[in-house]
């Protein structure tokens, strides 16, 4: 479940004060959207969904060893955007030109980027319409490849920019296209739903 918090002394934070905060209260997932609203997520994940996006970073951090293309960031891990926004996706992998440029000071913060690529689980709790909406904040903050992956539905949004949004099942093969070069996974082999 997330929540939106509210804190009327101090309406919106700054990219420093929301830092702050993050690292006041380690044990909440926070994000703050476009507009400066805090969103909290309040519960565990279910170990359903645990093991999925586990098995969803895996399948990503196997193909960038053998590969070296970038860094794998798993789902604490949040990056300040262009419209404001503080999202953290489920996954993300960032391209490693990019990984480089980054100072040591802003890999051991929220970098002001948005990731090459990301995923976003649907969990039991998630609405869908929420997470296709975050997926279009994903894509239009400069986020080049996003997935949403649906496992009640077994079926993955995919989202590129100046693309129609394109929904594949799990037993089709994805590919990561110009983005993940060389990337394929069938989510029918890898996840439980």
């Amino acid at each position: 479940m997330i929540l939106p918090l509210n804190i009327p002394a101090h309406p919106t934070f700054t990219d420093e004060e929301l830092v702050a905060f993050c690292v006041a209260n380690p044990e909440l997932m926070v994000e703050r959207d476009e507009h400066g609203q805090l969103h909290i997520t309040m519960t565990p994940t279910f170990i359903l969904s645990s093991s999925n996006n586990s098995e969803l970073i895996a399948e990503i951090v196997f193909w960038n060893r053998k590969y070296k293309a970038g860094k794998v960031i798993e789902s604490s891990g949040g990056f300040f955007l262009e419209d404001k926004s503080m999202r953290v996706p489920d996954v993300a992998w960032i391209q490693i030109d990019r990984w480089n440029a980054l100072s040591k000071a802003e890999k051991r913060s929220f970098p002001s980027m948005a990731p090459d690529f990301v995923i976003e689980l649907q969990s039991e709790t998630d609405s869908l319409a929420e997470l296709k909406l975050k997926m279009v904040k994903w894509i239009s903050n400069g986020v080049r490849l996003a997935w949403l992956v649906c496992p009640d539905s077994q079926t993955t949004y995919i989202y590129e920019p100046g693309k129609p949004q394109l929904a594949m099942h799990f037993k089709e093969t994805l590919s990561g296209g110009e983005v993940l070069i060389n990337f394929s996974t069938r989510l029918s082999d890898i996840l439980e739903y």
